[in-house]
């Protein structure tokens, strides 16, 4: 899955020691270890990349980068519109079948893509779960808008009490996030269920409008999202153009290796409707999603350009150590003024079609040719 507020740990890379060796080969294993970790330190700190695999440039001789072999998206099925009559329809789900009401009044939202959808199709949840957010939900959406939803706990542990206190008609999520709380789930209210989140987000979003009763709506929405994404590719120079320009997405993580997201995650799409797209560094991702590098590996995550983001603070993550070193400041999208910071709410964590359009505007005013 693309989106997750809690980033996975990394498995420990520490070999472990063999106690049956006399203490002249521990002495001499603890210096080895020793002077790698120097040598791995002074990699990082020294610029002197000699064609090793992780100091060398990851654009071609001639300063180009190669694409990934990113798969055609999936295509957007809709379903028929339902009366809105006040009565119920049936809504395709990863759960079977499900019966919704045809207007729904009190809707409860379990993750960011669904609260992005019922704010994009001009529904106001009654109560949706919170992310790591200080503001508990994410700061691109209308504070207007958030204003009056209640909190039900934290995204993959909703309070059921707090949910059926709310006395819905709806319930929005996803298998990946509450699937093993479906049953009582549905003993509250009718719960409609995608089955992951991320990168079918074009379809899940088709999936709250049909729940929603707002297809006409959402087609709507689409169709402008198009031609925005339309709009921006010819700001960039054109389609030809847009296919040339490589454009990774980097996020360092607090706890785990940095991030470089592949064709399979939501920005990867947002970014192929544009035209562009990640390196071939993402290639074998899996699940399309992402890769992981080192501090010492940052330099395959190059590109024209390099959107980066945060999750958790800058010491933590190892961005404050890698963007201040001399890896980072020899990337040829650092030398060209084209490695931009971003809002890793925004870019990363908000799923949808208001983050799309937030973020296409980002890419268009920070990349277009002026």
């Amino acid at each position: 899955m693309t989106h997750s507020p809690h980033p996975a740990m990394t498995h420990s890379p520490d070999p472990a020691n063999s106690r049956s060796t006399a203490a002249a080969g521990r002495s001499r294993r603890t210096a080895a270890r020793a002077a790698a970790a120097v040598a791995a330190g002074a990699l990082l700190l020294t610029a002197c990349g000699n064609g090793n695999d992780s100091g060398a440039s990851a654009a071609g001789p001639n300063g180009s980068f190669k694409a990934a072999s990113c798969p055609a998206q999936p295509t957007t099925s809709w379903p028929e519109p339902a009366p809105k009559g006040g009565g119920s329809h049936p809504v395709h789900t990863a759960m079977g079948e499900v019966s919704v009401p045809d207007a729904p009044r009190r809707v409860v939202v379990l993750d960011t893509a669904e609260l992005d959808s019922a704010l994009t199709l001009g529904v106001t949840p009654v109560g949706a779960t919170r992310t790591d957010a200080d503001s508990g939900f994410l700061d691109y959406l209308p504070k207007d808008k958030l204003a009056g939803i209640k909190d039900v706990g934290k995204i993959g542990a909703p309070n059921l009490e707090a949910v059926a206190a709310l006395k819905p008609d709806l319930i929005l999520t996803s298998k990946v996030r509450d699937g093993q709380r479906y049953a009582e789930l549905k003993k509250i209210a009718p719960t409609v269920m995608t089955e992951t989140t991320g990168y079918p987000w074009k379809q899940n979003f088709a999936v709250h409008a049909a729940a929603l009763n707002k297809i006409p709506e959402a087609k709507r929405t689409v169709a402008a999202y198009q031609a925005h994404a339309e709009r921006v590719t010819q700001s960039l120079g054109g389609p030809a153009k847009a296919r040339a320009l490589r454009t990774n997405v980097v996020r360092f993580v607090d706890g785990a290796d940095t991030r470089v997201y592949g064709c399979r995650s939501y920005i990867g799409t947002l970014l192929d409707d544009i035209g562009t797209g990640p390196t071939s560094v993402v290639d074998g991702a899996q699940d399309g999603l992402m890769v992981e590098v080192s501090p010492e590996q940052i330099t395959k995550a190059d590109a024209n350009a390099v959107f980066y983001s945060t999750y958790g603070s800058p010491e933590k993550s190892k961005e404050a150590q890698i963007t201040t070193g001399p890896l980072w400041k020899n990337l040829r999208a650092v030398k060209d003024g084209k490695s931009l910071r971003v809002d890793d709410q925004l870019w990363i964590q908000g799923i949808g079609y208001t983050a799309a359009d937030k973020i296409l505007d980002e890419i268009q005013q920070r990349l277009a040719k002026k």
